[in-house]
Protein backbone atom coordinates (compact mmCIF):
# COMPACT_ATOMS: atom_id res chain seq x y z
CA UNK A 1 0.00 0.00 0.00
CA UNK A 2 2.05 3.10 -0.79
CA UNK A 3 1.34 6.31 0.23
CA UNK A 4 0.61 9.58 -2.27
CA UNK A 5 -0.28 12.17 -0.60
CA UNK A 6 -3.00 12.83 2.88
CA UNK A 7 -6.64 10.82 2.35
CA UNK A 8 -4.34 9.34 -0.94
CA UNK A 9 -3.12 5.26 -1.00
CA UNK A 10 -3.11 3.10 -3.63
CA UNK A 11 -2.30 -0.96 -3.76
CA UNK A 12 0.49 -1.23 -6.02
CA UNK A 13 3.52 -3.51 -7.29
CA UNK A 14 6.69 -2.73 -5.76
CA UNK A 15 10.15 -4.71 -6.27
CA UNK A 16 10.63 -7.42 -3.86
CA UNK A 17 13.05 -6.73 -1.10
CA UNK A 18 16.51 -8.05 -1.56
CA UNK A 19 19.56 -9.11 0.49
CA UNK A 20 21.65 -5.64 0.94
CA UNK A 21 23.28 -6.36 4.15
CA UNK A 22 25.44 -9.33 5.25
CA UNK A 23 22.81 -8.71 8.38
CA UNK A 24 19.82 -8.75 6.22
CA UNK A 25 16.73 -11.14 6.29
CA UNK A 26 13.92 -11.15 3.66
CA UNK A 27 10.41 -11.98 5.13
CA UNK A 28 7.54 -13.46 2.67
CA UNK A 29 4.72 -11.57 4.67
CA UNK A 30 1.94 -14.02 5.36
CA UNK A 31 -0.23 -11.22 7.74
CA UNK A 32 0.18 -7.52 8.38
CA UNK A 33 -2.34 -5.03 10.44
CA UNK A 34 -2.96 -1.58 10.01
CA UNK A 35 -1.86 0.57 12.99
CA UNK A 36 -3.46 3.84 14.30
CA UNK A 37 0.31 5.61 13.10
CA UNK A 38 -0.18 4.40 9.74
CA UNK A 39 -3.95 6.57 9.77
CA UNK A 40 -1.88 9.63 11.15
CA UNK A 41 -0.13 9.22 8.20
CA UNK A 42 -2.81 8.40 5.71
CA UNK A 43 -4.35 12.11 7.06
CA UNK A 44 -1.48 13.77 6.28
CA UNK A 45 -0.42 14.34 10.18
CA UNK A 46 3.09 13.37 9.84
CA UNK A 47 6.21 14.33 7.71
CA UNK A 48 5.52 10.67 5.45
CA UNK A 49 7.63 11.00 2.64
CA UNK A 50 5.30 10.56 -1.06
CA UNK A 51 6.21 6.96 -2.39
CA UNK A 52 6.71 5.24 0.71
CA UNK A 53 5.11 1.59 1.16
CA UNK A 54 2.80 2.17 4.53
CA UNK A 55 2.80 -0.77 6.87
CA UNK A 56 4.90 -2.13 10.40
CA UNK A 57 2.75 -4.68 12.09
CA UNK A 58 4.05 -8.22 10.54
CA UNK A 59 3.82 -11.80 10.64
CA UNK A 60 6.03 -14.05 8.43
CA UNK A 61 8.45 -16.61 6.80
CA UNK A 62 11.77 -16.20 6.61
CA UNK A 63 12.60 -16.47 2.52
CA UNK A 64 16.32 -15.90 2.46
CA UNK A 65 19.36 -14.56 5.10
CA UNK A 66 22.53 -13.03 4.53
CA UNK A 67 25.85 -14.22 6.11
CA UNK A 68 25.73 -12.49 9.27
CA UNK A 69 22.03 -13.54 10.48
CA UNK A 70 22.73 -16.16 13.27
CA UNK A 71 18.81 -15.73 14.80
CA UNK A 72 16.58 -17.02 12.27
CA UNK A 73 17.39 -19.52 9.41
CA UNK A 74 15.48 -19.88 6.06
CA UNK A 75 11.73 -21.26 6.68
CA UNK A 76 11.39 -19.98 10.52
CA UNK A 77 7.76 -18.66 11.31
CA UNK A 78 8.58 -14.90 12.51
CA UNK A 79 7.00 -11.92 13.91
CA UNK A 80 9.29 -9.04 13.50
CA UNK A 81 9.23 -6.06 16.08
CA UNK A 82 8.26 -2.60 14.28
CA UNK A 83 11.50 -1.31 16.19
CA UNK A 84 14.81 -1.36 13.97
CA UNK A 85 18.02 -1.78 15.44
CA UNK A 86 21.13 -1.58 13.02
CA UNK A 87 23.06 -4.03 14.90
CA UNK A 88 26.39 -1.82 15.18
CA UNK A 89 25.62 0.18 17.98
CA UNK A 90 27.06 -1.77 21.45
CA UNK A 91 24.17 -3.79 23.52
CA UNK A 92 21.53 -1.86 25.25
CA UNK A 93 19.23 -2.93 28.04
CA UNK A 94 16.03 -4.67 26.02
CA UNK A 95 14.39 -1.03 27.88
CA UNK A 96 16.51 1.09 25.73
CA UNK A 97 16.28 -0.86 22.45
CA UNK A 98 13.98 2.20 20.87
CA UNK A 99 16.27 4.69 22.28
CA UNK A 100 19.57 4.85 20.16
CA UNK A 101 19.98 2.56 16.87
CA UNK A 102 21.09 4.34 13.18
CA UNK A 103 18.42 3.13 10.67
CA UNK A 104 15.70 5.72 11.75
CA UNK A 105 16.90 8.72 12.36
CA UNK A 106 14.95 11.65 13.86
CA UNK A 107 16.92 14.84 13.59
CA UNK A 108 17.38 17.00 17.20
CA UNK A 109 15.71 14.96 19.61
CA UNK A 110 18.38 13.08 20.79
CA UNK A 111 17.23 9.75 19.65
CA UNK A 112 15.64 7.45 16.96
CA UNK A 113 11.92 6.84 15.85
CA UNK A 114 10.64 4.50 13.91
CA UNK A 115 7.04 4.92 12.55
CA UNK A 116 5.97 9.00 12.24
CA UNK A 117 9.13 10.52 10.40
CA UNK A 118 11.91 10.00 8.60
CA UNK A 119 12.10 5.97 8.01
CA UNK A 120 15.82 5.80 6.93
CA UNK A 121 17.03 2.97 4.39
CA UNK A 122 13.97 0.37 5.83
CA UNK A 123 11.32 -0.33 3.58
CA UNK A 124 8.06 -0.82 5.51
CA UNK A 125 6.17 -4.24 5.32
CA UNK A 126 3.07 -4.59 3.46
CA UNK A 127 3.47 -6.67 -0.01
CA UNK A 128 4.88 -9.99 -0.95
CA UNK A 129 8.23 -9.84 0.29
CA UNK A 130 9.18 -7.20 2.91
CA UNK A 131 12.85 -6.36 3.90
CA UNK A 132 15.20 -6.29 6.62
CA UNK A 133 15.40 -8.05 10.34
CA UNK A 134 18.64 -6.30 11.56
CA UNK A 135 20.86 -8.27 13.92
CA UNK A 136 19.91 -6.38 17.27
CA UNK A 137 16.33 -6.41 16.92
CA UNK A 138 15.57 -10.15 16.18
CA UNK A 139 12.16 -11.20 15.40
CA UNK A 140 10.57 -14.07 17.47
CA UNK A 141 10.45 -17.12 16.45
CA UNK A 142 6.96 -18.70 16.67
CA UNK A 143 5.48 -22.50 15.79
CA UNK A 144 5.86 -23.36 11.92
CA UNK A 145 1.92 -23.94 10.62
CA UNK A 146 -0.26 -21.39 10.72
CA UNK A 147 -2.36 -21.89 14.05
CA UNK A 148 -2.62 -18.23 15.67
CA UNK A 149 -1.34 -16.88 12.87
CA UNK A 150 -3.64 -13.38 13.91
CA UNK A 151 -2.57 -13.70 17.32
CA UNK A 152 0.94 -13.67 16.13
CA UNK A 153 0.56 -11.09 14.07
CA UNK A 154 0.03 -8.80 17.75
CA UNK A 155 3.52 -9.34 18.62
CA UNK A 156 4.95 -7.17 16.32
CA UNK A 157 4.05 -4.06 17.48
CA UNK A 158 0.05 -3.46 19.43
CA UNK A 159 -0.09 -6.44 21.93
CA UNK A 160 3.66 -5.43 23.80
CA UNK A 161 1.91 -2.05 23.39
CA UNK A 162 -0.67 -2.49 25.40
CA UNK A 163 1.19 -4.32 27.65
CA UNK A 164 4.32 -1.73 27.99
CA UNK A 165 1.28 0.91 28.64
CA UNK A 166 0.27 -1.50 32.03
CA UNK A 167 4.10 -1.78 33.09
CA UNK A 168 4.87 1.76 32.82
CA UNK A 169 1.66 2.43 35.10
CA UNK A 170 3.21 0.87 37.99
CA UNK A 171 0.60 -1.91 38.01
CA UNK A 172 0.91 -4.58 40.64
CA UNK A 173 -1.86 -7.38 40.96
CA UNK A 174 -5.13 -6.35 42.08
CA UNK A 175 -5.17 -3.17 40.88
CA UNK A 176 -8.19 -1.62 39.38
CA UNK A 177 -7.20 0.02 35.82
CA UNK A 178 -8.97 2.74 33.83
CA UNK A 179 -7.87 2.51 30.09
CA UNK A 180 -8.46 6.05 28.12
CA UNK A 181 -9.14 4.94 24.02
CA UNK A 182 -11.07 1.57 23.06
CA UNK A 183 -9.03 1.28 19.92
CA UNK A 184 -6.78 -1.61 19.89
CA UNK A 185 -3.79 -0.01 21.78
CA UNK A 186 -6.13 0.72 24.96
CA UNK A 187 -7.86 -2.97 23.81
CA UNK A 188 -4.67 -4.56 23.99
CA UNK A 189 -4.21 -2.68 27.62
CA UNK A 190 -7.09 -3.81 28.99
CA UNK A 191 -6.74 -7.57 28.01
CA UNK A 192 -2.86 -7.20 29.55
CA UNK A 193 -4.12 -5.94 32.62
CA UNK A 194 -6.34 -8.40 33.00
CA UNK A 195 -4.70 -11.32 32.53
CA UNK A 196 -1.88 -9.87 34.90
CA UNK A 197 -4.44 -10.13 37.79
CA UNK A 198 -6.03 -6.63 37.61
CA UNK A 199 -9.07 -6.42 40.21
CA UNK A 200 -11.36 -4.25 37.38
CA UNK A 201 -10.65 -2.79 34.10
CA UNK A 202 -12.39 0.25 32.75
CA UNK A 203 -12.64 1.27 29.05
CA UNK A 204 -13.27 4.59 28.47
CA UNK A 205 -14.71 5.66 24.73
CA UNK A 206 -17.64 6.72 22.56
CA UNK A 207 -17.27 4.05 19.65
CA UNK A 208 -19.84 1.23 20.11
CA UNK A 209 -18.23 -1.28 18.76
CA UNK A 210 -14.93 -0.69 21.02
CA UNK A 211 -16.87 -0.46 24.04
CA UNK A 212 -18.92 -4.07 22.51
CA UNK A 213 -15.26 -5.37 22.46
CA UNK A 214 -14.17 -3.98 26.15
CA UNK A 215 -17.13 -5.88 27.29
CA UNK A 216 -16.91 -9.32 25.29
CA UNK A 217 -13.19 -9.52 27.42
CA UNK A 218 -14.53 -8.59 30.57
CA UNK A 219 -13.84 -4.83 31.29
CA UNK A 220 -16.32 -2.58 31.79
CA UNK A 221 -16.78 0.24 29.05
CA UNK A 222 -17.55 3.59 29.84
CA UNK A 223 -19.02 6.05 27.20
CA UNK A 224 -17.77 9.51 27.68
CA UNK A 225 -20.15 10.55 25.63
CA UNK A 226 -22.89 9.79 28.03
CA UNK A 227 -21.54 11.90 30.78
CA UNK A 228 -17.96 13.18 32.51
CA UNK A 229 -15.78 9.62 32.03
CA UNK A 230 -14.43 10.54 35.77
CA UNK A 231 -17.49 10.91 37.35
CA UNK A 232 -18.82 7.46 35.88
CA UNK A 233 -15.43 5.75 36.84
CA UNK A 234 -16.12 7.46 40.13
CA UNK A 235 -19.62 5.99 40.70
CA UNK A 236 -18.64 2.13 39.13
CA UNK A 237 -16.48 2.00 41.93
CA UNK A 238 -18.39 3.79 44.91
CA UNK A 239 -15.93 6.35 45.13
CA UNK A 240 -12.51 4.64 45.40
CA UNK A 241 -11.52 5.74 41.67
CA UNK A 242 -8.79 3.99 39.89
CA UNK A 243 -4.95 2.54 41.18
CA UNK A 244 -3.21 2.57 37.68
CA UNK A 245 -4.51 4.71 34.28
CA UNK A 246 -3.33 4.01 30.67
CA UNK A 247 -3.66 7.24 28.14
CA UNK A 248 -4.27 4.86 25.04
CA UNK A 249 -5.49 7.95 22.70
CA UNK A 250 -2.66 10.13 22.39
CA UNK A 251 -2.17 12.03 19.07
CA UNK A 252 -5.30 13.45 17.53
CA UNK A 253 -7.60 13.16 20.63
CA UNK A 254 -10.96 13.83 20.10
CA UNK A 255 -13.93 14.65 22.48
CA UNK A 256 -17.23 13.55 22.72
CA UNK A 257 -18.31 16.13 19.59
CA UNK A 258 -15.41 15.12 17.34
CA UNK A 259 -13.31 18.27 17.93
CA UNK A 260 -9.86 17.48 18.28
CA UNK A 261 -7.80 18.06 21.73
CA UNK A 262 -4.55 16.82 22.08
CA UNK A 263 -4.81 17.24 26.12
CA UNK A 264 -7.94 15.53 27.30
CA UNK A 265 -6.73 11.88 27.19
CA UNK A 266 -3.67 12.93 29.13
CA UNK A 267 -5.57 15.07 31.77
CA UNK A 268 -8.43 13.01 32.71
CA UNK A 269 -6.55 9.29 33.84
CA UNK A 270 -4.98 12.03 36.82
CA UNK A 271 -7.97 12.97 38.01
CA UNK A 272 -9.77 9.87 38.31
CA UNK A 273 -9.61 9.47 42.31
CA UNK A 274 -7.43 9.80 45.19
CA UNK A 275 -5.56 6.58 45.07
CA UNK A 276 -4.71 6.64 41.04
CA UNK A 277 -0.90 6.57 41.80
CA UNK A 278 0.25 6.08 38.19
CA UNK A 279 -0.46 6.17 34.91
CA UNK A 280 1.16 5.64 31.49
CA UNK A 281 0.47 7.97 28.44
CA UNK A 282 0.02 6.00 25.39
CA UNK A 283 -0.70 6.77 21.97
CA UNK A 284 1.49 8.29 19.00
CA UNK A 285 2.57 11.56 20.81
CA UNK A 286 4.82 13.63 18.58
CA UNK A 287 7.71 16.48 19.38
CA UNK A 288 5.32 18.30 16.64
CA UNK A 289 2.25 17.49 14.03
CA UNK A 290 1.99 18.61 10.35
CA UNK A 291 -2.15 19.53 9.90
CA UNK A 292 -2.31 20.05 13.52
CA UNK A 293 -5.55 22.76 14.45
CA UNK A 294 -3.67 25.75 16.34
CA UNK A 295 -0.33 26.50 17.66
CA UNK A 296 -0.05 24.82 20.33
CA UNK A 297 -1.31 20.97 18.38
CA UNK A 298 1.56 21.95 15.97
CA UNK A 299 4.39 22.30 18.53
CA UNK A 300 3.11 19.24 20.16
CA UNK A 301 2.28 20.88 23.54
CA UNK A 302 -0.64 20.34 25.59
CA UNK A 303 -1.98 21.08 29.14
CA UNK A 304 -1.66 18.81 32.36
CA UNK A 305 -2.82 20.00 35.71
CA UNK A 306 0.94 19.63 37.46
CA UNK A 307 -0.54 20.81 40.57
CA UNK A 308 -3.00 18.24 41.42
CA UNK A 309 -0.61 15.45 39.76
CA UNK A 310 2.21 16.29 42.56
CA UNK A 311 -0.82 16.53 45.45
CA UNK A 312 -1.36 13.24 44.53
CA UNK A 313 2.25 11.68 44.56
CA UNK A 314 1.87 10.06 40.98
CA UNK A 315 3.75 9.41 38.53
CA UNK A 316 4.22 8.84 34.49
CA UNK A 317 5.52 6.62 32.29
CA UNK A 318 5.99 7.25 28.70
CA UNK A 319 7.91 6.11 25.43
CA UNK A 320 7.49 3.70 22.17
CA UNK A 321 6.99 -0.11 23.31
CA UNK A 322 10.37 -1.95 23.33
CA UNK A 323 9.03 -4.89 21.78
CA UNK A 324 12.18 -7.28 22.13
CA UNK A 325 11.56 -7.24 25.90
CA UNK A 326 7.94 -8.76 25.88
CA UNK A 327 7.22 -10.45 22.83
CA UNK A 328 8.82 -13.47 23.67
CA UNK A 329 7.15 -13.90 26.56
CA UNK A 330 3.73 -13.24 24.97
CA UNK A 331 4.35 -15.05 22.24
CA UNK A 332 3.96 -18.14 24.91
CA UNK A 333 0.86 -16.70 26.19
CA UNK A 334 -0.52 -16.73 23.18
CA UNK A 335 0.61 -20.87 22.64
CA UNK A 336 -0.50 -21.65 25.96
CA UNK A 337 -4.64 -20.02 25.60
CA UNK A 338 -3.62 -17.56 27.87
CA UNK A 339 -3.76 -14.64 25.65
CA UNK A 340 -6.00 -14.11 22.48
CA UNK A 341 -5.21 -10.60 21.08
CA UNK A 342 -6.71 -11.45 17.57
CA UNK A 343 -10.04 -10.58 19.43
CA UNK A 344 -9.79 -7.27 17.88
CA UNK A 345 -9.36 -8.29 14.17
CA UNK A 346 -12.57 -6.89 12.30
CA UNK A 347 -11.80 -7.01 8.45
CA UNK A 348 -9.67 -9.60 6.69
CA UNK A 349 -9.31 -8.57 2.96
CA UNK A 350 -8.29 -12.49 1.18
CA UNK A 351 -4.93 -12.76 -0.81
CA UNK A 352 -4.55 -15.73 -3.39
CA UNK A 353 -1.20 -17.15 -4.07
CA UNK A 354 0.31 -14.79 -6.78
CA UNK A 355 -2.17 -12.58 -7.37
CA UNK A 356 -3.62 -9.97 -4.81
CA UNK A 357 -7.12 -9.34 -4.93
CA UNK A 358 -7.79 -5.68 -4.34
CA UNK A 359 -11.05 -4.95 -3.98
CA UNK A 360 -11.23 -5.68 -0.27
CA UNK A 361 -8.65 -3.54 0.20
CA UNK A 362 -10.03 -0.94 -1.76
CA UNK A 363 -13.39 -1.16 -0.07
CA UNK A 364 -11.67 -0.36 3.16
CA UNK A 365 -9.88 2.78 2.06
CA UNK A 366 -13.42 3.64 0.87
CA UNK A 367 -14.69 3.34 4.85
CA UNK A 368 -11.11 4.94 6.00
CA UNK A 369 -12.81 8.26 3.59
CA UNK A 370 -15.64 7.91 4.76
CA UNK A 371 -14.77 8.06 8.67
CA UNK A 372 -11.95 11.28 8.07
CA UNK A 373 -12.64 14.83 7.27
CA UNK A 374 -9.64 16.32 5.69
CA UNK A 375 -8.12 19.18 7.55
Amino acid sequence: MRYNGPFDVSVEDVPDARIEQTTDAVVRITTTNICGSDLHMYEGRTSMEVGRVLGHENMGVVEEVGPGVQHVQVGDRVSVPFNIGCGELPPLPERLVVVLHQDEPDRGHGRRRVRLREHGPVRRWTGRAAARALRRLQPARAPAGDEHEHDFTMLSDIFPTGWHGVTLSGFVPGDRVVVYGGGPVGLMAAHSAMIRGATEVFVVDQQADRLRLADSIGAHPIDFSQGDPVEQAMEATKGAGADRGVEAVGYQAHDHSGQEHPEPGARQPGLVGAQHRGHRRRGRLRPGGPGGRGRRRQGGSDQRQYGQFFTKGQTMGTGQAPVKRYNRRLRDLIVTGRATPSFIVSHEPAAHRGRRRLRPLRQARGRLDEGAAAP
